[in-house]
C-alpha cells in the first residue's frame, strides 16, 4: 500500500466515522440537518465521502458529543487531507475519485458485460471506445483519457499490487471495437496480463444464458481499514458509489456466483487465444 493515502480514501474514512457517530446518537440524517440548519443532502454527502469543512467537523463534534481533543483533531485532519489536489485532476476525469480509490485498493473485483475492463485496455481499444462515446470528446480530451487509463494500469505491476479478479461476459471478446487488428492486440494484452500472479481473468460464456449481473457493470474495491469497501456501479447517466454493508454483501455474493459459473482461468485463456487467432486470420 502507498504510505500516503488518497484524498478520496480520507473522505470515505471520515464519512464512515461521521455516519457511525450519528447512528450511535440515534439521529436521522434529517434530524442532523435540522440541528445544523443545512439540507439533508449535505449531511448525506459528508457521510458518503464527498467531503466536509473544518466548520462542519466542529459543528458535528458538538452535536455528537465528541469531547476528546485528539479525536476532534483527527477528524479535522481527515477533512483537510480530503481536499488535497491529486494527479488525476489534470486529466479532467469524470471518475477521478474512483481512480484515487483504485490506487489505494487492496483487492479489485469486477464484472463487465459488453466491453473490456479499463485496467485491461490497450491504447487503441480505449481510443475506439472514446471516439464512439457521447457526448463526443475532442482529440486532446481523448488523448488525456487514454493517458489516464494507461497510468491507472500501473497499479497491477507495482511492487505491492492489488489482487485483480475480473469476469468478462463473452460479448466483450466478440464486440468489434476498433476493428480486427485492434481486437487482436486487445485480446493478446488480456492473455499477457492474466499470466501475472495477482490477476485472475474469467469468461462468462454465451451458453450460460441469463445470469445475476446480466444488465450490470460493477467494480468492488476492497480498501484499507477502517475505510469500508466501495462498489462502483457504472451507468449511462453517471456512476454510483455504494458502501453500505448490505450493498457490499450483495455485490460480493453476485461476484462469487459469477466466478463459480464462469469458465476456469485456464479455459478462459484458451477461449481468448482461440478468438485471438480468429482475429489474426480474418
Amino acid at each position: 500500500m502507498p504510505e500516503v493515502r488518497s484524498p478520496a480514501l480520507r473522505r470515505l474514512e471520515l464519512g464512515a466515522v461521521l455516519r457511525a457517530l450519528r447512528n450511535e446518537k440515534g439521529l436521522t440524517v434529517e434530524q442532523v440537518a435540522d440541528r445544523l440548519l443545512c439540507s439533508p443532502s449535505k449531511v448525506s454527502r459528508m457521510e458518503t465521502g464527498q467531503g466536509a469543512t473544518a466548520r462542519d467537523i466542529r459543528d458535528l463534534c458538538e452535536l455528537y458529543g465528541v469531547a476528546d481533543a485528539a479525536e476532534r483533531d483527527r477528524l479535522t485532519a481527515l477533512a483537510r487531507e480530503g481536499k488535497r489536489p491529486t494527479r488525476w485532476q489534470r486529466y479532467e476525469l469524470a471518475y477521478a475519485a474512483y481512480a484515487e480509490l483504485e490506487e489505494d485498493a487492496l483487492a479489485i473485483r469486477a464484472f463487465q458485460s459488453s466491453a473490456v475492463h479499463g485496467l485491461l485496455h490497450t491504447a487503441d481499444y480505449a481510443r475506439a471506445n472514446h471516439e464512439s462515446s457521447m457526448p463526443r470528446l475532442n482529440p486532446e480530451q481523448i488523448d488525456r483519457q487514454i493517458e489516464a487509463k494507461l497510468a491507472r494500469q500501473s497499479i497491477l505491476t507495482r511492487a505491492d499490487p492489488p489482487g485483480f479478479a475480473v469476469v468478462l461476459d463473452e460479448a466483450a471478446l466478440h464486440r468489434m471495437v476498433g476493428g480486427r487488428r485492434v481486437m487482436a492486440a486487445q485480446l493478446a494484452k488480456i492473455l499477457d496480463i492474466s499470466a501475472l500472479p495477482n490477476i485472475t481473468v474469467q469468461i462468462l460464456p454465451f451458453e450460460l444464458g441469463a445470469h445475476p449481473a446480466l444488465e450490470a457493470n460493477f467494480t468492488i474495491l476492497e480498501l484499507p481499514a477502517p475505510t469500508p469497501g466501495v462498489v462502483f456501479v457504472e451507468g449511462m447517466i453517471g456512476s454510483t458509489y455504494l458502501d453500505r454493508p448490505d450493498d457490499l454483501k450483495r455485490y460480493h455474493d453476485v461476484f462469487r456466483k459469477l466466478q463459480s459459473i464462469a469458465l476456469s482461468p485456464k479455459d478462459s485463456s484458451d477461449l481468448i487465444a482461440k478468438l485471438l487467432r480468429s482475429y489474426k486470420d480474418g
